[in-house]
């Protein structure tokens, strides 16, 4: 088994493990490592533990030791070289007239670099700017096009809920998220009712899939012929996750709907293919997905 502990190198970010090199370390420490970016700052918020070595990715770098006043007096130097950074870049981008968005300015713990990340609708030839920024700050420059997504991470929002972006609260990493899954939840296919604040589709629909899977192979859908202690009859409504469908009984009055727990019928025959996808702007709802 080998020994590691998971860092953050932003609040809400992705978890990296390292090795803790026989340190004393807990959770919430601020600890320096050695990463594939060069020496960073990161807080512990794994403790240390044990996992099998199949589970590692890579081979694990150690921490090279637990944060020294001097290690904080530097980090927070940083902070405020960053501020500075993004302002006078801000006044360059303008300069150039570069049609991009400037996001966030990260400065490398050991100062070796300065990451601008942007947002921009295209490709954008930055190449001037990289130079003229390198004249100002001597020393290695990285501008780095983001995505929409991960804008709106960085920045922060209130989304459609009225609540605090689940990217920027809690999501250290973003996971994949399709229109099937707003399909098989009974969801509006509009656009504009399941897209986040981002453009994309919302994060939220992740969180109950795998319940929804589940119910959806014992749950017949609307159309479907089904058997009820009643007689046959055509499932007209579907309340999933009460586990209660309403069903138009054969040789019944057509007004009339009987109501039956999802356990006392059996499936004859399943339904056609949703005709609500003849409905809905496909190109629409691709650029979601994007």
């Amino acid at each position: 088994m080998a020994q590691i502990v998971g860092v953050r190198f932003k609040p809400v970010g992705k978890i990296y493990h390292f090795n803790p090199a026989g340190l004393e370390i807990k959770k919430n420490d601020l600890v320096v490592v050695e990463t594939s970016r060069g020496i960073e700052l990161g807080k512990v918020v794994v403790e240390k533990k044990e996992i099998s070595p199949e589970n590692i990715n890579k081979p694990l770098k150690d921490v090279l030791r637990i944060a020294t006043p001097d290690d904080l007096r530097i980090a927070e130097e940083n902070r405020k070289k960053e501020k500075e950074a993004f302002d006078i870049c801000l006044e360059k981008i303008k300069n150039h007239g570069l049609e991009m968005k400037l996001i966030e300015v990260e400065y490398a713990f050991d100062r070796s670099k300065i990451l601008f990340y942007f947002s921009a609708e295209g490709r954008v030839d930055f190449r001037e700017l990289v130079k003229d920024l390198a004249t100002v700050f001597h020393t290695r420059i990285e501008l780095r096009q983001i995505g929409i997504r991960d804008e709106s991470k960085t920045l922060g929002a209130i989304g459609v809920c009225g609540r605090e972006l689940c990217c920027a609260k809690f999501l250290g990493e973003f996971e994949s998220v399709s229109i099937k899954m707003a399909k098989e939840q009974g969801l509006s296919l509009n656009p504009a009712k399941i897209s986040g604040s981002c453009g994309r589709l919302m994060c939220c629909l992740k969180y109950e899939q795998e319940t929804y899977e589940d119910l959806l192979k014992i749950t017949p859908r609307q159309g479907a012929v089904v058997q009820t202690p009643d007689g046959k009859g055509v499932v007209e409504y579907v309340e999933i996750l009460k586990g209660r469908v309403k069903v138009r009984i054969e040789d019944k009055s057509e007004a009339a709907l009987s109501e039956y727990d999802v356990k006392d019928i059996k499936i004859l025959k399943k339904p056609k293919n949703d005709d609500r996808e003849e409905k809905i702007d496909e190109e629409a709802l691709k650029t979601l997905e994007e």
